[in-house]
């Protein structure tokens, strides 16, 4: 058994919950009313897209050459 790591964003939503987003996997967003939620679906949604690559016999995508960095700008506003 192979262990990946996936760095996952989570985005409070005005209406309440947490929106999750896997940036390594296109089209993989999930939802959660609160962030206990949000992470379990996330974990979730990770297995399920990486069952469907393996069916279909494509490249599961690692982060093993990702690099995370802030980027801090001013805006005149």
């Amino acid at each position: 058994m192979k262990q990946l790591n996936y760095r996952i964003l989570l985005r409070k939503e005005p209406e309440g919950g947490y929106t999750v987003i896997v940036p390594s996997l296109p089209g993989c967003i999930t939802f959660g009313e609160d962030i206990e939620e949000a992470l379990k679906m996330a974990k979730e949604a990770i297995l399920l897209y990486l069952e469907s690559l393996q069916a279909h016999k494509e490249e599961i995508p690692t982060e093993d050459n990702t690099f995370e960095y802030t980027m801090t700008v001013n805006i005149d506003a």
